[in-house]
């Protein structure tokens, strides 16, 4: 059987800031920036990281697809994930409750870390695997970078059977040629000259690699129809289409309401693509970074059921707030008052003991008297029912429908997206939960708003640096 792209998922933060906020708050010694100002990059909220847009992106992979029992694989490529040394794949694995017995891998090092690692997969045994490229760079204020740079999250489950797109062929070469730097301790990198780069990387190492690509899929440059390649340069990918003859219309880039999304932005433009690629189309997609990747798709003409990209941009709120930004990534240290001083150290133990309530967001539903109980307690809590928790059914509260019943805006307690906004969400199936609510404005808080479930950072143990993921509502797009 054909082995390719079964389905693709995405997740771009919903929160936009205009390039011209940024822009103006450095005018006084930045005014070129303003050529740049077109536009709205995304940019995470404060308890969104590399590891929570991957979970997301994943379960938009998985929506109403095959069942996730069979998936064997998880391969998560980044080059911003917050642990160096505890398995960021495995976090991700039990938050969207993939097999126990899955295998779990992680690539960074270069921006083609996505790229290349999908060359790897679909180079390799063909079984069922998902990709996920997950990225939340870090720029220094007042740079191009801190313009043109987004954040998001983008996911393939690569297998056979009803495919979304085959795979051709590809090809992929490594370079010493250093385009940036960003050294294993540093939060933002160093960008080299753009002419340099451009001449000798985008003209020359890509377009070798295209070509070995074309060559390996059995085409030429005029059987092509889409053109992906992210490129972090003015005109960069431009230039390696023109290198090999492609006349053809490059793929949208996503910068006018996203902004580039490092080592995830290729997989997110292809999952772009793949939305209303017709069937026959060819699709090249490049990634460049010290060296270079190739792969070659055609289009089946079946649409992804997810979300996707599309629906990601659109699911949007625009902000002029730098400082929300600059306060968010760790710019800048805000007088927060006494209340941000508590201290808490992570219960390392318990989140093991109760990571199968915490990761994957399970209650319980008692056998005898049907009650859906989060946490799940020794015993069911019904009055008079007493059931002990082993017999209880698991029942998946991350995509079940829910509401808000009751909310609070509090301005008092420290947060760091004031209000806090806290309150009792009702479960379709009865289960009921006080719970906190991210990406929510004024407007969009009321008794009976739908809400869905997300994954989110809890807390961050200043002394550890462990990072407490739980569930959090957030209102449902109508």
């Amino acid at each position: 059987m054909e082995f390719g792209i079964v389905s693709s998922g995405a997740y771009i933060p919903k929160h936009r800031l205009a390039r011209s906020a940024i822009a103006a708050a450095h005018s006084w010694m930045a005014p070129a920036l303003k050529a740049q100002a077109k536009g709205a990059r995304a940019f995470c909220n404060f308890d969104e990281d590399s590891v929570t847009m991957a979970v997301e992106a994943v379960r938009d992979c998985l929506a109403d697809g095959p069942e996730r029992a069979g998936i064997e694989v998880l391969a998560l490529a980044s080059t911003t994930l917050p642990y160096a040394d505890l398995s960021n794949a495995a976090i991700v694995a039990a938050a969207a409750d993939l097999p126990k017995a899955i295998r779990t891998l992680e690539s960074g090092g270069s921006q083609r870390a996505a790229t290349s690692t999908l060359l790897q997969l679909l180079r390799g045994p063909a079984c069922d695997t998902l990709l996920v490229a997950s990225e939340r760079p870090q720029a220094r204020p007042a740079s191009v970078q801190e313009m043109q740079s987004g954040a998001g999250a983008a996911a393939l489950r690569l297998g056979c059977g009803d495919l979304v797109a085959r795979f051709l062929g590809g090809a992929s070469l490594a370079a010493t040629l250093a385009d940036h730097v960003r050294a294993s301790d540093a939060e933002e990198g160093y960008f080299w000259e753009e002419r340099w780069v451009r001449d000798e990387g985008y003209a020359k190492i890509a377009p070798r690699v295209i070509r070995a690509a074309l060559e390996d899929a059995g085409i030429g440059i005029d059987d092509i129809d889409h053109f992906v390649m992210p490129s972090l340069l003015r005109q960069g990918a431009a230039v390696a289409a023109r290198a090999v003859g492609f006349a053809g219309k490059m793929a949208d880039d996503l910068a006018a309401d996203g902004g580039h999304a490092g080592a995830a932005h290729g997989l997110l433009m292809l999952a772009s693509v793949l939305e209303s690629a017709r069937p026959g189309e060819r699709i090249l997609l490049v990634g460049f970074g010290q060296g270079a990747d190739a792969l070659v798709f055609e289009a089946t003409g079946r649409r992804p059921s997810s979300r996707g990209v599309s629906g990601a941009l659109a699911r949007r709120v625009e902000t002029t707030d730098y400082l929300r930004l600059l306060s968010h990534y760790d710019r800048i240290e805000l007088d927060w008052g006494m209340r941000a001083e508590s201290p808490e150290k992570a219960a390392l133990t318990n989140a093991w003991r109760a990571e199968g309530q915490l990761a994957a967001f399970k209650a319980g539903r008692c056998p005898a008297c049907g009650a859906v109980q989060f946490p799940q307690l020794p015993c069911c809590v019904s009055p008079g029912c007493g059931t002990p928790r082993d017999r209880f059914a698991q029942a998946s509260l991350a995509d079940e429908p829910a509401k808000v019943l009751t909310y609070t805006a509090d301005w008092l307690s420290y947060h760091p997206a004031p209000p806090l906004y806290v309150g009792f969400v009702q479960f379709e199936n009865g289960a009921r939960l006080y719970m906190e609510t991210t990406d929510a404005a004024a407007e969009e808080m009321d008794v009976g708003v739908p809400v869905a479930m997300v994954f989110r950072i809890k807390r961050i143990d200043p002394r550890s640096g462990f990072r407490r993921y739980f569930w959090k509502a957030t209102p449902q797009e109508p």
